[in-house]
């Protein structure tokens, strides 16, 4: 990708999953990387793998405004601002709508959504002082269509998309805003809440009759982050094997 090469990337739930394939791929393209993630054994086991190409790396639950704070304020010592932010931390539970919890709403809109605001709004604050910088939502397809079983996953999401154009309303034309927002991905969270008989009923609703892979999602957030993808600025872009175009994910699921 064009105009990649030496820029500084933070990337958080880079420990794993889209993360950290999204990680591989900026070190690929020669970027200097800060990773966040809550799971500190993975985050290390991460850096190792990645080598040289990590500037720094710091254990952090997004979901505490605070801490996320006290890491900017320690990165600050180091780093005056960040090119790119891939706003990736997030998480899921399964559970039908009578049955979520007011705790497990909570944590999930605290992770997904509020977490998500709270990054975004420290590193725009130092994007708007060094005059430039691209932030890149992690939204989902659940935030678009809905998906029975996912109510507060789906809310989470559906308010980072709404977030996203009002961020990139405010913030362009020296900071560009997008999103991503993918489908079903095999990932550690997904392989957490989905039995093979239930991938197998679901990769059938989907016209590429399959999962996409965590690096197919990371070459998307390369290309919105690139020269390549100057222009593409308050949209959400969705990457799902084409399962959305006919309405096919909002079926019913009996089958999962």
């Amino acid at each position: 990708m064009q105009g990649l090469n030496g820029k500084r990337v933070l990337i958080t739930g880079a420990a794993q999953g889209i993360g950290l394939a999204t990680a591989r791929r900026f070190a690929k393209e020669g970027c200097r990387l800060w990773l966040l993630d809550i799971d500190g054994q993975k985050l290390d086991a991460a850096c190792a793998e990645l080598g040289d190409a990590v500037e720094g790396k710091s254990c952090v639950d997004v979901a505490s405004p605070d801490a996320v704070i006290a890491i900017f304020l320690e990165i600050d010592k180091s780093c005056d601002a960040f090119d790119i932010l891939i706003n990736n931390a997030g998480i899921s539970t399964r559970a039908g709508f009578l049955d979520v919890t007011l705790e497990e709403w909570r944590r999930v809109l605290d992770v997904n959504l509020t977490g998500l605001f709270v990054v975004a709004q420290e590193a725009a604050r130092r994007m708007r002082r060094a005059g430039s910088g691209v932030i890149l939502n992690m939204g989902s397809m659940n935030g678009i269509i809905g998906c029975p079983n996912y109510s507060h996953y789906n809310a989470s999401k559906a308010g980072v998309i709404e977030l996203t154009k009002t961020m990139a309303l405010e913030l362009a034309p020296e900071i560009r805003v997008a999103g991503v927002c993918p489908g079903a991905v095999l990932t550690p969270m997904q392989e957490a809440e989905y039995t093979l008989e239930m991938f197998d009923a679901l990769n059938k609703k989907i016209p590429m009759g399959r999962h996409a892979t965590p690096e197919e999602i990371a070459g998307l957030f390369a290309f919105l982050a690139s020269d390549e993808g100057t222009f593409i600025c308050g949209t959400s872009i969705v990457i799902d094997g084409g399962e959305s175009s006919g309405g096919l994910a909002s079926a019913a699921d009996e089958e999962l």
